[in-house]
């Protein structure tokens, strides 16, 4: 049983670092769009500018809560199964089971938004 838990805690650990990527990365998409924007008047750049600027909040807003939800997973597993010994009940296996969909969410759909972003700009400058 021992092996499991360290496997939850482990990939749980994983998620976190990954969410770290993708904010550094949603960051850097905000700064490039920002840099564009300075340089462009033309309405229909800036109102897409606008759709993109909302998603990429609407995403950090995704991963912030995200992030929680998944340290809470990860000190549920640290102190209750991997200092108390005690086993898996099946509320932990669910919510490791909905956090790995949200992760899997996440990647899939941040990805699209990171490439159609920078079509759109390629196409735009």
């Amino acid at each position: 049983m021992s092996d499991k838990i360290e496997q939850l805690h482990h990939e749980s650990l994983t998620w976190v670092r990954s969410i770290d990527f993708f904010k550094q990365e949603n960051a850097y998409l905000k700064n490039r769009l920002s840099q564009v924007v300075d340089k462009s008047f033309d309405k229909g750049f800036l109102a897409q500018a606008e759709h993109f600027q909302n998603q990429f909040i609407i995403k950090d807003d995704f991963m912030d809560e995200l992030k929680h939800d998944i340290n809470q997973q990860v000190m549920a597993l640290r102190d209750r199964y991997l200092k108390a010994g005690v086993g898996i009940d099946e509320a932990v296996t669910r919510r490791q089971a909905r956090l790995r969909d949200q992760m899997s969410f996440l990647e899939l759909d941040f990805t699209k938004l990171r490439n159609e972003f920078n079509a759109y700009l390629i196409r735009m400058l």
